[in-house]
């Protein structure tokens, strides 16, 4: 994979990433949703390494 296709690649997931953080109701949010937020965190420092 390219370098640009890596960051086009990136701009895609963050792109997912923040809008399900968008569509999150505080109130309704559980702790599966937070660790399945943070594991997608921790896959893109993954692909940027």
């Amino acid at each position: 994979m390219s370098q640009k296709d890596r960051i086009e690649d990136l701009k895609l997931r963050l792109a997912d990433f923040m809008g399900r953080i968008e569509q999150l109701d505080p109130e309704e949010t559980s702790v599966e949703d937070i660790d399945r937020l943070i594991s997608m965190l921790e896959e893109l420092e993954e692909n940027m390494g």
